[in-house]
C-alpha cells in the first residue's frame, strides 16, 4: 500500500495577517522569516575558537612504548558461492532464473556470464548459427549477459557473476567448468544443479 505524504501543519505563528483586527487594533504587516544567518568573521583582535590545549609533556619513565599491532590480512579474493539445488533437466530454468533475479536486483547484464556443461543456452546456439567472429564480439563488448558451454569457457573473460548449468554432459565437463567458473567469478558464482555431485566438485563447504 503506498505511503501517502502527511499534510504539512501549518502553526498560527506562520500564518498571515488576519482578515479582521481586533477592535481598536491594526492589522500587523507580516514579516519575511529570516533564513539562516552566515557565520559572522572574527573581528580584529579578538582570539578565534579554543583549541584543546596539547598534551603535557611526560618524562621517558611516563612514557609508554606503543608498538604496532599485527598487519590485518587482506580481503579475500575468492568469490562467494551460493549453490541452487536443481535437476539435470531444470538446471537450465533455474540459470535463467537466477540471471533474472540478478537483473531485477540491479546487475547490469555485462556484468554476467552463464555457462552450461551440457545442451547449450538457447540463445548461444541462435547466435553461434551467425558465426563464431558475431558470437565471439558480443562477448568482447561486454554490454550484455552471455551464455557459452563448458568447452568454450577457457575462452571467456572474468566478469562479476558468473552463472553455472550443470544440465548434463560428462563429469569431467562439470569437474573442469566449476573450477574455470570460480576462477573467472570476481564477487559471485551461482551453480544450478544437483548439489552432491557440485560438493563433490568444488568441495564440501559450497
Amino acid at each position: 500500500m503506498p505511503l501517502i505524504p502527511e499534510e504539512p501543519q501549518i502553526h498560527e505563528s506562520a500564518q498571515g495577517p488576519r482578515a479582521t483586527p481586533a477592535t481598536g487594533r491594526t492589522a500587523p504587516t507580516p514579516r519575511p522569516v529570516p533564513g539562516p544567518r552566515p557565520a559572522a568573521p572574527p573581528r580584529p583582535g579578538r582570539p578565534g575558537p579554543l583549541r584543546p590545549a596539547p598534551p603535557a609533556q611526560r618524562s621517558s619513565r611516563d612514557t609508554a612504548t606503543v608498538k604496532p599491532g599485527p598487519t590485518a590480512p587482506a580481503a579475500s579474493a575468492t568469490p562467494q558461492i551460493q549453490l541452487i539445488p536443481a535437476p539435470v533437466g531444470g538446471a537450465l530454468d533455474a540459470a535463467d532464473e537466477a540471471v533474472d533475479l540478478l537483473l531485477d536486483s540491479g546487475r547490469a547484464p555485462g556484468e554476467v556470464l552463464v555457462i552450461t556443461t551440457g545442451e547449450q543456452h538457447p540463445w548461444a546456439a541462435h547466435e553461434l548459427s551467425f558465426g563464431e567472429a558475431s558470437y565471439w564480439a558480443q562477448h568482447e563488448a561486454g554490454d550484455d549477459v552471455f551464455y557459452m558451454d563448458a568447452e568454450a569457457a577457457a575462452r571467456a573473460a572474468a566478469r562479476p557473476v558468473v552463472v553455472v548449468a550443470v544440465n548434463g554432459g560428462s563429469d569431467t565437463a562439470a569437474a573442469t567448468a566449476l573450477p574455470l567458473a570460480l576462477s573467472r567469478a570476481g564477487t559471485l558464482l551461482i551453480v544450478c544443479g544437483d548439489p552432491q555431485q557440485i560438493n563433490s566438485v568444488l568441495g564440501a563447504g559450497v
